[in-house]
């Protein structure tokens, strides 16, 4: 049991790094003027907007800045922060 959980949790941790890599490169995306038809920004935007857009509605950009990606980044980064100690928690003993 304890094998598939850790597999698990090693598979969302996974997940969770390559959305952090998605939500990077629309970021960068976002800095040019990207044609909007394209299937990757299309696909960059279908994936991140779910998760974007209401943070945006709570927090406005900040002097014209979206700040909303990088706050994502760090709540992502605190739920694999949190994934790992309990990986190590429970299953390291």
């Amino acid at each position: 049991m304890d094998i598939i959980l850790r597999a698990f949790i090693q598979l969302v941790d996974l997940f969770l790094t390559i959305y952090v890599w998605i939500i990077i490169a629309r970021a960068i995306i976002s800095w040019v003027n990207p044609y909007p038809y394209h299937p990757v920004v299309r696909f960059l935007y279908r994936v991140t907007e779910p998760v974007l857009a209401p943070l945006r509605r709570i927090i406005p950009p900040i002097a014209g800045i979206d700040i909303t990606p990088a706050i994502v980044i760090f709540i992502i980064f605190v739920i694999q922060n949190l994934l790992h100690r309990l990986m190590i928690t429970f299953l390291m003993f």
